[in-house]
């Protein structure tokens, strides 16, 4: 269910483009729609969204421009962990909420599919999944 903010907005035929809290809204009711089984595993995995991903990760995934990824998992899968080292950033899932808008604005697919697709191909990457168990959880979704 989108969140009130965004119905608001698109009931009312106003252009405010949706906050990092209405992404936010859009991404936790994701979470909450992804299979049981996924869900108690995910853990302590941090869910933050920014407007762009920062300097740092342009430079390590070799962007050429802030519009080119619309999501990010920085940490470990679930296969690698073990002994954490002292001094380890949690798991996080990154989306961008501009890129995620620009998608949008030039697709048919509703704002609240966008991120669930994203939302679950990074929660994929933390349980280092293939691409065909993402594109499965997604139809789960659906």
């Amino acid at each position: 269910m989108p969140c009130p903010a965004y119905l608001a907005a698109m009931n009312n035929r106003q252009t405010i483009a949706p906050s990092i809290a209405d992404i936010e809204a859009l991404a936790q009711a994701a979470v909450e729609r992804l299979p049981e089984m996924f869900r108690r595993h995910l853990g302590p995995v941090l869910l933050r969204v920014e407007d762009f991903p920062d300097a740092d990760v342009m430079a390590a995934m070799e962007l050429e421009s802030e519009w080119d990824i619309l999501g990010l998992y920085q940490g470990r899968h679930v296969g690698m962990k073990g002994d954490e080292p002292s001094g380890a950033l949690p798991d996080m899932i990154f989306l961008y909420r501009r890129p995620l808008l620009d998608e949008w604005s030039q697709t048919e697919d509703s704002l609240e599919a966008i991120v669930s697709h994203v939302l679950v191909h990074e929660v994929g990457h933390h349980f280092g999944l293939s691409d065909e168990a993402m594109e499965a959880i997604e139809a789960e979704l659906d």
